[in-house]
């Protein structure tokens, strides 16, 4: 039997996360093998490369990684601007992924993880055995690789979460999926622009992406008469909607709640709060109507932008002793310092391998992964991960054990955003608990709307 030192740490996904390990790793002399699944280096980010983050590039890249692309010539951008995920993926993580060569494999979709000859049930030397990974190729083929250790930075894109405030997809979802989007659509797109041009499009999701989707609708609107969105929330509208507006240390994050409130006020969207999907309905002509816990349906739509977070896959590591809290499925031990109930992305303190560790050794979730459902995470929070769990790996538990990382304060995390209006007007304050759901116009310039056919009861409670 091979010995686990001889074998790579197998990385899974080459993320910004993944890629970043990847560094680490080299520069730690252990080797790395990273698996992704799609034709290429950072193929999530590439899906949204439309999307521009409210990070600037002095946040978005890793130290190791920078000092392995220096001997290529590779040039930092501009650390005071923002990247979009296009720029993000072009001009770092595929250099980033050249540099590795063949460490990284792509068109390589990981199905299942486990200890060599060990499924989970078993204790015999469980400890003292490789882990074998199994993946499929693109050309149908099924291989597997022995590994010292696994780092799954697979993150969490390719499980969107449903329109269904259940959490899962509301009755009639899946066969309206002609008419349903779970991505921030790329309005910039001639050919995606038809599709929400003069339409009415319901957007449900209050993080940074519904903000997105929001601001670019409104842009659309200008050009385009009877564009129109209806803001679907869960809860109400308070102080803390928009995010932290001015106040935020990330000031393109704060530019972006205050370009969606900007849509509300100036009459391109309408806010329905209180609002829990239960039903996805079609009408006579075809249109989608959206239909509520408590019965109450919502004028027609043309298209619904879903937009709830997302949530991970644990699919293929079902013969791993996990250790997952019960309500965000992220480790045990992180759970409570990344709870979005208790924490924004600068309350969260930094952290490392010991939170990160699983009652099976050797298996690290990391990244966006790693949060499970929360949806608070930065770039900068990974890249402190893996550079922690590679000294870990690596036996240098002094600096395993260091924290090495400062977060910007206030405000809403959870991914990409646009901003193409720094100088927005501040959110307006507010208390905390929700006012009675109902549709709302934030600011006197906007019209008068029937989108929501009966008012909607008080649902009480406080907003987080």
């Amino acid at each position: 039997m091979t010995t686990t030192a001889d074998l790579p740490v197998v990385v899974i996904g080459a993320g910004p996360a993944g890629l970043a390990a990847a560094a680490h790793l080299v520069e730690r002399g252990i080797q790395p093998l990273v698996l992704e699944a799609g034709p290429a280096a950072a193929s999530a980010v590439r899906d949204w490369s439309h999307v521009r983050l409210f990070s600037t590039w002095s946040e978005v890249t890793d130290p190791a990684a920078e000092k392995l692309l220096a001997p290529t010539g590779w040039t930092k951008p501009d650390a005071t601007t923002y990247p979009s995920g296009g720029d993000w993926a072009d001009l770092y993580l595929q250099p980033l992924a050249d540099v590795l060569g063949d460490r990284v494999r792509v068109g390589a979709t990981v199905t299942g993880v486990s200890r060599t000859g060990r499924d989970r049930i078993v204790d015999a030397d469980r400890e003292t055995q490789p882990f074998v990974v199994h993946f499929s190729t693109t050309n149908g083929g099924e291989e597997r690789v022995f590994a010292r250790a696994v780092i799954d930075a697979s993150g969490t894109w390719g499980a969107p979460s449903p329109a269904g405030a259940s959490g899962l997809p509301a009755l009639g979802e899946k066969k309206a999926a002609d008419r349903i989007t779970y991505r921030v659509p790329d309005l910039k797109d001639p050919a995606v622009r038809a599709r929400y041009a003069g339409k009415r499009t319901a957007v449900i999701g209050s993080g940074a992406s519904a903000f997105t989707a929001l601001a670019t609708l409104a842009d659309v609107a200008k050009d385009s008469p009877g564009t129109h969105a209806m803001w679907i929330l869960r809860r109400g509208i308070s102080g803390s909607t928009f995010g932290g507006g001015t106040a935020d240390e990330l000031p393109a994050r704060g530019a972006l709640g205050l370009a969606a409130k900007a849509a509300v006020d100036n009459g391109y969207a309408d806010a329905v709060t209180g609002f829990r999907t239960e039903a996805i309905e079609r009408d006579e002509d075809g249109r989608l109507v959206l239909v509520g816990e408590d019965g109450r349906r919502l004028e027609p739509v043309d298209e619904v932008i879903v937009l709830t977070g997302f949530r991970p896959d644990l699919s293929f590591l079902s013969e791993l002793r996990l250790g997952l809290d019960e309500r965000l499925q992220a480790p045990v031990e992180l759970a409570p310092l990344i709870d979005p109930n208790q924490h924004s992305c600068g309350t969260v303190y930094p952290h490392g391998h010991r939170e990160l560790s699983h009652p099976e050794t050797g298996i690290y979730l990391v990244g966006m992964k790693s949060y499970g459902r929360a949806p608070t995470f930065l770039a900068m929070t990974g890249y402190e991960q893996v550079r922690s769990v590679t000294a870990a790996l690596a036996g240098d538990m002094e600096s395993a054990d260091r924290v090495e990382l400062t977060l910007p304060d206030t405000g809403v995390c959870g991914g990409a955003g646009l901003f193409d209006d720094p100088s927005a007007g501040e959110a307006d304050g507010g208390g905390c608990c929700a006012p009675a759901p109902a549709l709302v116009q934030i600011g006197a310039t906007a019209p008068a709307s029937s989108a929501v056919a009966d008012d909607l009861s008080p649902s009480g409670g406080c907003c987080a």
